[in-house]
């Protein structure tokens, strides 16, 4: 056995609109992104909850990317969100977070819930606008799903969580207690017994809106559960499961945005920044031996990552287009292309980050530069999405042929 490779199929998903199309996308995206850098370092040291950011990505249209035209959205596909996601991740790292968890989670209907649920969802999130936080993740303790005589009721906390403290739905993981089986679950935050805490006092990703939110036996309609997040596969399909590989590729378009973004601060300011003790040669200029060789390994790095998550992009798009006749052995490969991009990615960002303040030297020290957010953001993320997990997954495939576990992101 090989490594994996990009599983036969249409290429592309099935038109699924008559929206914009992808060059409108990444035209806006990249405008919204250099609106977000104009103030980006004042906004992090504030660190304050980011409404006036979805706003602007509210009025951009990019939270309704993903959501069919004929259903009130951008009509986009998941390649230019994906696109969409780096663009503003290299500008802005947490709300790259922000958005790509928006992304996937407003589109978790259409993995778990029957057709004619995820489009009245749908529907109502382009038409209200809905900016979506939470995670499916598993966490111990799991929040409780009962039934009681007078319906469904959520109890229990949920910790550190995406977008939480901006969002209009949560959407989160919640356990059967008769059953056991876990469930996707959509939520008001302005129900009674929803409390929000925006506890979360990260050092890095501190925009990302993140915090807890607790569920005081929260009154659940039939309609605010999706459907099943079980691992079995008698329940979950190769389709369904794609919803691992697809959401933890958002993960790699925001490691590769915020290496990326470093990078290009970092040379702008190689390229005009002079050190005052010693203006003829100033160290960190172009015209440094170890400055241009610490470029280079870093372009190479990234460029690398970037390749990788090309492959891993393309395999998800394909398995997408291919819906009920994916096969596990398709998803499989496709799930490992994935934890292979992600695990270059990472590192990538990792590095990045950290050695663009070696390259900067002291300066790089200034609060005014405001260099230390990226790696304090790529940091921050990769520790909640251990690259580690992941190369013991494409490391078992490998040697063993072993199918990667169903996991959703952080």
């Amino acid at each position: 056995m090989g490594v994996a490779t990009v599983p036969s199929g249409p290429a592309s998903e099935p038109d699924r609109s008559s929206g914009p199309g992808r060059a409108h996308w990444l035209r806006v995206a990249r405008e919204a992104a250099d609106d977000l850098a104009t103030d980006a370092v004042a906004r992090e040291q504030a660190g304050k909850v980011p409404f006036d950011e979805v706003s602007r990505l509210r009025e951009a249209g990019l939270l309704t990317l993903l959501i069919p035209a004929e259903s009130g959205g951008g009509g986009a596909d998941w390649p230019t969100a994906y696109a969409v996601v780096r663009e503003i991740a290299a500008a802005d790292g947490a709300i790259g977070q922000l958005l790509g968890c928006h992304y996937f989670l407003s589109w978790s209907a259409r993995f778990f819930a029957e057709p004619a649920l995820a489009a009245q969802i749908e529907e109502r999130s382009a038409a209200e606008e809905w900016c979506w936080g939470g995670g499916f993740a598993r966490q111990e303790p799991p929040l409780m799903l009962a039934r009681t005589a007078g319906g469904l009721t959520l109890g229990g906390r949920q910790s550190y969580t995406t977008g939480i403290q901006v969002a209009d739905r949560v959407a989160v993981r919640a356990v059967r207690e008769d059953t056991g089986e876990p469930l996707a679950v959509v939520v008001d935050p302005v129900r009674r017994g929803v409390v929000i805490d925006g506890d979360a006092d990260t050092f890095g990703q501190r925009l990302a809106a993140g915090g807890s939110v607790e569920f005081d036996d929260v009154r659940v309609s039939a309609d605010d559960v999706l459907g099943s997040l079980s691992a079995d596969e008698d329940i979950l399909s190769p389709r369904t499961a794609l919803a691992s590989p697809a959401g933890r590729l958002l993960s790699v378009q925001l490691c590769l945005g915020m290496a990326e973004g470093v990078l290009a601060e970092a040379r702008e300011y190689s390229r005009t920044g002079h050190a005052p003790w010693h203006p003829a040669w100033p160290v960190g200029t172009r015209h440094d031996p170890q400055v241009l060789t610490a470029y280079g390994e870093l372009t190479v790095l990234t460029r690398a990552a970037s390749a990788l998550a090309d492959q891993a992009l393309e395999a998800v798009h394909g398995g997408l287009a291919r819906g009920e006749d994916l096969t596990y052995d398709e998803y499989a490969d496709i799930s490992v292309l994935v934890a292979m991009a992600e695990s270059a990615a990472s590192r990538a960002a990792q590095e990045s980050t950290a050695r663009a303040l070696d390259i900067i030297g002291a300066r790089s020290t200034s609060s005014r530069l405001g260099l230390d957010r990226f790696w304090r953001n790529a940091r921050t993320h990769t520790l909640y999405e251990p690259a580690a997990h992941r190369l013991r997954d494409v490391g078992d495939y490998f040697l063993n042929g072993a199918h990667p576990p169903f996991v959703l992101p952080a």
